[in-house]
């Protein structure tokens, strides 16, 4: 009897030091609740390793849900399946380390494609659970449940070196990638599919990120003063670049950083210019005030991929430019960030978001804001 009781002991004391391991793993803002729930039943305790998700979600469950059905499931001996489905939690979360938890467990897709394909990119390091959980429920919650598994797999294949906060852009961008229909839509120029890399993502979000912010600085109206006037001079063609489509077109024809002008503009700091020769583009012009120069001048001209041009462009261009009366044009820049983005752009770019989600983010406000725009 007494090497049975010995035994036993022995037994209950490896299994509480198991436990106890196991328990520190979770984040310290979890911990204690968990490890509260885990003393009142053998059976919760169990699954701390079982299960750690689960019991993170019986004792911090997500708003709106009572988890006491959840564990009397546990606590009565039901399939773990039957526990997981009245707690609201994915079975697929079962893999998880106890690390990945550190906060309720909402938003994340269930259906069984999702469940099929994300089983092949859970993280395998306990130190990168937690980034990589959060990721996938951000996502899936920002965008949807595909592009929820492609960021999975992403972090999976090269551990996050980007802030986790360029999730928002990477989902926005995701989302309106597949609704056709969206202005959002038709200013991207590569669109997000699920055989794309991180690094090429972020290429393309950036690229729509600057999109946006040339079409919400300008709106839809043309630069009413572009300070110069239209002329021709030794057979080239000084043609403004007034609006949102001219400044694109040029660019992409030019291969050059034409959009990422559009709170330059908005703010009176340059103005933009195509110089062509027979219907062709040969360069493009910035003019803007250098230096301590009071007077307009030519920041930039530069031929496609910003090559240089021939010297008999830039005298063509200083004969147009000084053909004008410099000293009669206003070119008075406004303070930075005092020029208002334009609310119906915005607002056309971000509706139809809005009513799909059924709220407005506060990070993604109905007033435009420059703030809310440089954050994303």
């Amino acid at each position: 009897m007494t090497s049975t009781l010995l035994v036993a002991s022995r037994r209950e004391a490896t299994r509480s030091a198991l436990l106890e391991r196991q328990l520190r793993r979770y984040h310290p803002h979890v911990q204690g609740k968990v490890r509260a729930l885990a003393m009142r039943h053998t059976r919760l305790a169990d699954l701390a390793a079982s299960f750690p998700g689960l019991l993170v979600a019986l004792a911090v469950p997500q708003a709106g849900l009572e988890p006491a059905r959840a564990r009397a499931c546990v606590i009565h001996g039901q399939s773990l399946a039957e526990a997981a489905a009245a707690a609201g939690v994915p079975l697929w979360l079962r893999k998880l380390p106890p690390e990945a938890f550190t906060r309720p467990i909402t938003g994340l897709p269930d259906d069984e494609l999702f469940r099929r394909q994300i089983a092949n990119h859970l993280p395998q390091l306990p130190r990168l659970a937690p980034i990589w959980l959060k990721s996938v429920a951000t996502v899936a919650e920002l965008a949807h449940g595909p592009a929820a598994v492609w960021i999975a797999r992403e972090l999976v294949r090269a551990p996050p070196r980007t802030d986790p906060e360029r999730l928002r852009l990477l989902s926005l961008w995701a989302w309106f990638s597949t609704r056709p229909t969206t202005l959002g839509h038709t200013l991207i120029d590569r669109r997000w599919t699920p055989g794309m890399r991180m690094e090429a993502a972020l290429v393309a979000a950036d690229a729509w990120h600057t999109m946006i912010a040339l079409h919400v600085s300008l709106g839809l109206q043309e630069i009413a003063d572009m300070w110069l006037q239209p002329g021709r001079v030794d057979g080239y063609d000084f043609v403004p670049l007034n609006s949102t489509t001219d400044i694109s077109e040029e660019a992409e024809a030019m291969q050059n950083c034409l959009r990422t002008y559009g709170p330059n503009l908005a703010h009176n700091r340059s103005r933009l210019w195509s110089v062509k020769r027979s219907g062709q583009r040969i360069a493009t012009l910035r003019v803007a005030v250098r230096f301590d120069d009071p007077l307009p001048g030519i920041a930039e001209l530069r031929g496609i991929r910003n090559t240089p041009v021939r010297r008999e462009v830039w005298w063509a261009a200083r004969q147009w430019l000084h053909a004008h009366d410099l000293l009669r044009i206003d070119m008075e820049p406004r303070k930075w960030g005092d020029a208002a983005l334009d609310r119906p752009t915005w607002r056309a770019i971000w509706r139809p978001y809005w009513l799909a989600k059924r709220r407005i983010p506060r990070w993604l406000p109905l007033a435009p804001s420059r703030r809310a725009l440089n954050a994303l």
